[in-house]
């Protein structure tokens, strides 16, 4: 199988909204071509694939799955689909890519790292934000002890979800819809790689707007690192006028960044030490076209994914935890499932 960087064939499990808006043109950036598509909907992915200019399109796995010219596939089917369709990618033989999260249970994420071990195949989740530049600007400051030791961390994530995109993320708490394990997911990868360490304990409360058919559509909570760190984080689908951010405050400044939770290379970062406020430059990157970059480097042997499964997998235990502590009310102790702990 040749999975040389301008070798490597896609196929794409899903025909979604993020495939059509960030990842086809992402993967093409980087010479890989996407010879096929799976969607349930056979309508839906004939459409798809004519518009944008996929040779094939099934309804069946199996069979995208059977064309030894694929190397690789990304996942962006409904999250309850994640955990079977990589398994069954793995053992195929081909490197995945998936969408957040990696699956609806811990114990299933852990073994998707394993299988993908056990089949030497790379496997790697999408988080999307610790590829934006401004987050690796914040986290470059953190390292450097540009702002002393980190006291807190606040994250300001509270957006209104687009109609188009409402459908399973409101209605369907079988399929993974609700803020936590969209939103809040993305939010703890993003606090785990900005800080270099994984939330203890979390404390959470979430609530429903109205916006579907019961599922949690905003959350809140707080989360304690090893270090004695504090994270206060917000999520919501229905703030329509809500400013998203970032902050890390620390014992000599603090980073102060707005409009960066998002999958556009936007926004500010400004350093604030004693009386000054300093503006923070960074990379105006794809963050996307940076993700499939650094997955093509860990398929042909010359690097790491950005977020590989252990990423995927720690992200989503506390997203876990933030969704047990809101239901039973107490404080949880974050459960890693046999993931190694550290940053």
């Amino acid at each position: 199988m040749a999975e040389k960087a301008n070798e490597l064939n896609w196929g794409l499990i899903g025909a979604s909204t993020i495939a059509s808006s960030f990842m086809i043109d992402a993967i093409r950036s980087q010479s890989g071509r996407i010879l096929g598509v799976m969607s349930g909907n056979a309508k839906h992915g004939s459409s798809f694939a004519g518009k944008y200019g996929i040779a094939k399109s099934t309804t069946g796995l199996s069979e995208l799955l059977a064309d030894p010219e694929i190397h690789a596939v990304y996942i962006s089917s409904t999250n309850e689909k994640h955990f079977s369709q990589a398994m069954e990618a793995v053992a195929a033989g081909k490197h995945v890519l998936c969408e957040k999260p990696l699956a609806m249970s811990l114990a299933d994420a852990v073994e998707m790292v394993r299988e993908a071990d056990r089949n030497g195949k790379v496997l790697a989740t999408n988080h999307h934000l610790r590829n934006a530049g401004s987050h690796i600007a914040i986290r470059d400051l953190v390292t450097s002890g540009a702002i002393g030791e980190v006291l807190s961390v606040r994250v300001m994530h509270a957006v209104n979800l687009p109609k188009n995109l409402h459908g399973w993320r409101v209605d369907n708490e079988g399929a993974g819809g609700g803020v936590i394990l969209d939103i809040a997911v993305h939010d703890a990868d993003t606090v785990r790689f900005c800080l270099g360490e994984d939330p203890v304990e979390v404390m959470a409360i979430s609530g429903v707007s109205g916006l579907g058919k019961g599922v949690e559509d905003s959350s809140m909570s707080v989360w304690s690192m090893p270090s004695g760190t504090m994270v206060q984080a917000h999520e919501s689908f229905s703030h329509t006028h809500a400013e998203t951010g970032f902050e890390v405050h620390g014992t000599k400044g603090s980073v102060i960044a707005r409009g960066v939770m998002t999958q556009q290379p936007v926004g500010e970062v400004n350093l604030l030490r004693g009386a000054g406020r300093e503006p923070v430059p960074f990379s105006g990157h794809n963050l996307y076209e940076r993700s499939v970059s650094a997955f093509v480097s860990a398929v042909t042997g010359k690097g790491q994914p950005s977020a590989d499964g252990i990423d995927g997998a720690k992200s989503l235990a506390v997203a876990l935890a933030i969704m047990k502590s809101s239901a039973e009310g107490r404080r949880i102790t974050v459960d890693y499932g046999g993931c190694e702990i550290g940053g």
